[in-house]
């Protein structure tokens, strides 16, 4: 078992999942996360900056109008995110309180860390505040406003995103299973507990089982997408079971169930984190097996004559998703042609582009500088 040493860690990004926040009692239990922020408040008094990514609002605001399901039109989430917010945050302020910190609510939805001054605008405020010795940045997404083009989808994702824009040490997402296990633990007798990750493979990904809970959202696969997003931004997550008492401690002193998923020995640098995970694809690019090999093997550039479909609407510059035939994505990148071009060159030599479009700006549909491998 890994063990973390706090001494080596600058900045971590906690989350916590709504089964965290809420019980059979009543939805915002102090009682249950008492345990949770005392741990936080230690890191901070060691010296480590913390970055809670809190769910919750929905189900606070849903708790408030008497509704036992999650709503499933947007208008109704809205709504009770908006009246949840507030009780959510006046939940934590209460809480930390008690360990003479405060706490800073930050909002954000993909769409503020797609635009980059947004983007910069948004780090620059967490980075101040995380230079304040008594303050614990809040952050969860904006369900006043979001909508399905400009959300995360769920905070495993969000705090996956924040730490790696804010060049984390460590992701820990806190949920109420013990890790990873290699079948869903909810229908099997026997789950075994997958304790550390090196790679993300597909068969991994199968393992996953659906979201559970009338509050929640996300479920083992957005927490896979969590690890994966951190791992190749060359941060460690542990997912652990937010449940035991006292589980932040468990972590950093080695004790406690838990899966360690291994961050990337080489990194991904800022620039292409951004383009994997700083701005949402305008588009999809599929393409043939030979050109998977030579981008996967060789650290190749995408030609058009790798190109087998186009779809969505892109301008030069825009970031693009390049899948395979089996609709796999295996890149991100930054494309050279819109959407119209590329459909007109695709499967065309590289010589043949001047003559297709009446010019040649440029031999690769997404030159390999421009382009990341997931």
């Amino acid at each position: 078992m890994n063990h973390i040493n706090v001494n080596d860690i600058n900045i971590v990004v906690v989350k916590v999942g709504t089964t965290l926040v809420s019980s059979s009692k009543e939805f915002l239990d102090k009682e249950k996360m008492k345990p949770i922020v005392g741990d936080i408040a230690d890191l901070v008094e060691n010296g480590v900056k913390v970055i809670l990514v809190s769910s919750g609002a929905i189900g606070a605001g849903m708790a408030v109008l008497g509704l036992k399901t999650r709503p499933k039109l947007l208008p109704q989430k809205q709504a009770a995110a908006a009246i949840g917010q507030s009780k959510l945050m006046h939940f934590y302020k209460d809480l930390f309180n008690e360990h003479e910190l405060r706490v800073a609510q930050i909002l954000l939805t993909k769409d503020d860390l797609d635009d980059r001054t947004r983007y910069l605008n948004a780090r620059n405020t967490i980075s101040t505040l995380l230079q304040y010795k008594n303050i614990v940045p809040i952050i969860n997404e904006n369900d006043t406003v979001a909508v399905n083009e400009i959300k995360f989808g769920d905070n495993d994702t969000l705090a996956a995103v924040v730490a790696a824009k804010m060049q984390a040490d460590l992701l820990i997402i806190l949920s109420n299973i013990d890790g990873f296990f290699d079948c869903d633990p909810r229908k099997s007798a026997v789950p075994k507990l997958i304790e550390e990750v090196t790679n993300i493979s597909d068969d991994l990904k199968k393992m996953c089982g659906a979201p559970s809970g009338e509050t929640s959202v996300g479920g083992m696969a957005s927490k896979l997408e969590a690890a994966r997003i951190a791992t190749l931004s060359g941060i460690a997550m542990i997912l652990a079971n937010g449940e035991r008492l006292h589980a932040l401690r468990e972590i950093f002193s080695g004790a406690g169930k838990r899966t360690y998923f291994h961050p990337r020995r080489e990194a991904i640098t800022g620039r292409k984190r951004w383009i994997a995970f700083g701005s949402a694809p305008h588009g999809r690019i599929t393409i043939d097996q030979g050109a998977k090999h030579a981008l996967i093997e060789n650290g190749k550039s995408l030609l058009p004559s790798g190109v087998v479909a186009v779809t969505g609407k892109f301008e030069p510059g825009d970031t693009v998703s390049i899948v395979d035939e089996q609709n796999t994505e295996i890149a991100r990148g930054l494309v050279n042609y819109s959407t119209s071009e590329v459909m007109k060159i695709r499967g065309a030599h590289t010589k043949k582009i001047a003559e297709l479009l009446g010019y040649k700006d440029y031999d690769e549909v997404v030159h390999r500088n421009n382009l990341v491998l997931l």
